[in-house]
């Protein structure tokens, strides 16, 4: 129905996540009444995406530095760590301004129909950081749902050996919720009502 250049969009627009057809030929349509300009920057966007974006090799973060400007921050807490699935999660933590320490990427979380066990996730690393002896908390922040519950305690019960305090956010977030679309007032209830993880 439409031109080859179209249908090639929309089908490149489809697999980002909860694009279906008809959103992603509303993008592509939208795309073709824009001028050349906004296209070219759009591009250059995503080409500098991937080229000028690395990933913290102390805590998984993405950055445009070796360390991310949480881990090079001499200010933050560096005694506590959240551990959260990706770093999409982290604004709305920091949005609250009520939390000061370190963040730890997991990269995902356990989904064993879909392969993915606790080695193809950054827990080793954790366990790394754990064991430099710094840390004295770890806050499990993973998202309310089957597969982020599952997550939180395969973390708890690996950290555990540690003789850390292990909490996780309270239950201001509602099952099955995801931690990038709560509030600030529901994560800074969930930060402040944390309890002991196991």
């Amino acid at each position: 129905m439409f031109p080859k250049s179209v249908q090639n969009l929309i089908k490149e627009f489809s697999k980002l996540p909860g694009i279906g057809p008809r959103t992603a030929a509303r993008f592509a349509f939208s795309l073709l009444r824009k001028p050349d300009f906004e296209l070219e920057l759009l591009s250059k966007a995503i080409i500098n995406l991937k080229k000028e974006t690395l990933i913290c090799k102390n805590c998984f973060n993405i950055s445009e530095k070796e360390l991310c400007e949480f881990c090079s921050n001499s200010k933050r807490d560096r005694s506590t760590v959240c551990v959260v699935e990706e770093a999409i999660n982290i604004p709305a933590i920091e949005n609250t301004r009520k939390y000061g320490g370190l963040y730890h990427v997991l990269g995902g979380v356990i989904k064993p129909r879909e392969g993915i066990g606790p080695d193809n996730l950054n827990i080793k690393e954790l366990i790394s950081r754990v064991k430099s002896g710094n840390i004295k908390e770890i806050i499990i922040a993973t998202n309310p749902d089957t597969e982020g519950e599952t997550t939180a305690l395969y973390l708890a019960k690996a950290l555990k050996p540690y003789n850390l305090k292990i909490t996780r956010l309270a239950r201001g977030l509602a099952t099955g919720s995801d931690l990038e679309y709560a509030d600030e007032m529901t994560i800074i209830s969930a930060l402040s009502g944390r309890k002991e993880y196991i």
